[in-house]
Order: structure tokens, then C-alpha cells, then sequence
């Protein structure tokens, strides 16, 4: 019986842990090893560091147990700084960010290309669904409560 109640207890707590843990995060060079590996959908989500809507959606929206579970098995789960600086090699190009070298808070050509909107300029946060393919097939440019991304991702 104590064996059986330790057992339990530590199913429970690797259970939390790995909710506490949320959304295992790639980034685009290790997006492209893992599609090598196993072709699945994609999530992007795009953010920066000083938008409020991005840190309320961190907090809450991907802290949710089941989009965490849809993003972490049923997806590679894209995060990145629109305003990185880093060189980034994906599909044997490298991406810069141009703009930073002219402008304070230039956007990374990665969500230029990925999250362009041509009636509109970028607006964070920014969540991508690309399917199999890498095709574009759901875009976001606003909070999403938990309810509305998992309408987004289709849990």
C-alpha cells in the first residue's frame, strides 16, 4: 500500500512538472532537424520584448494545460524575439536583422517574410499555423485568450 500511494504521488508530480514546464520552444535551426526527423504542423509565435499582449499571452494562454499538450505533441512550437539580432541559418539561407542596423527596434527579416501584412503594419504578438508543408494556413496580430488559440490550433 505504500509503495502504491509513493507511485502515485510521483505520477502526480511528474505530471505538474511537466505542466509547470510548459511549451518546449524551438528555435528555426532546431525546426529545421526536428522536420528532417518527423514531418508535423508547425506553430510560430512571434513576440517581443516589450509587448504587453505577448507577456499576458505567456502568462496565461500558453501556460493552459491543453495548449501546452496540443503544442508540445501535436506540433513543433516556434518562439521567436522579432527583434533578434542573431543571424539565423534555416533552409540553407541566413536571415539577418537589417533593420536594427538603421533603426531602434528593427524587425528580423524572419517575421518580415513570415508575418508580412500588406494593408498593415506588423503587430505583436503574432501566432503562425503552417501545416506539413510550411504553408501559411491560420495568422494571428493580437491577445489571444486561452479559448481563442485553442480555437486557433484547433484543439
Amino acid at each position: 500500500m505504500k509503495h502504491l500511494i509513493v507511485f502515485l504521488f510521483l505520477i502526480g508530480f511528474t505530471k505538474i512538472q511537466a505542466q509547470e514546464g510548459g511549451v518546449n520552444w524551438i528555435g528555426f535551426e532546431k525546426l529545421e532537424e526536428s522536420l528532417k526527423e518527423e514531418v508535423k504542423p508547425v506553430v510560430i509565435y512571434f513576440y517581443t520584448d516589450w509587448c504587453v499582449y505577448c507577456k499576458k499571452m505567456e502568462k496565461h494562454a500558453f501556460k493552459d494545460s491543453e495548449i501546452v499538450s496540443a503544442l508540445n505533441n501535436d506540433y513543433y512550437a516556434v518562439k521567436m524575439n522579432a527583434e533578434s539580432t542573431e543571424d539565423i541559418e534555416f533552409d540553407g539561407q541566413t536571415f539577418t536583422n537589417e533593420q536594427a542596423k538603421t533603426m531602434r527596434n528593427g524587425i528580423h527579416q524572419i517575421p518580415l517574410l513570415l508575418a508580412n501584412r500588406k494593408e498593415k503594419p506588423i503587430s505583436f504578438p503574432v501566432i503562425l499555423v503552417l501545416d506539413e508543408e510550411f504553408k501559411v494556413r491560420r495568422k494571428s496580430y493580437e491577445y489571444l485568450t486561452s479559448e481563442k488559440l485553442k480555437i486557433l490550433i484547433k484543439i
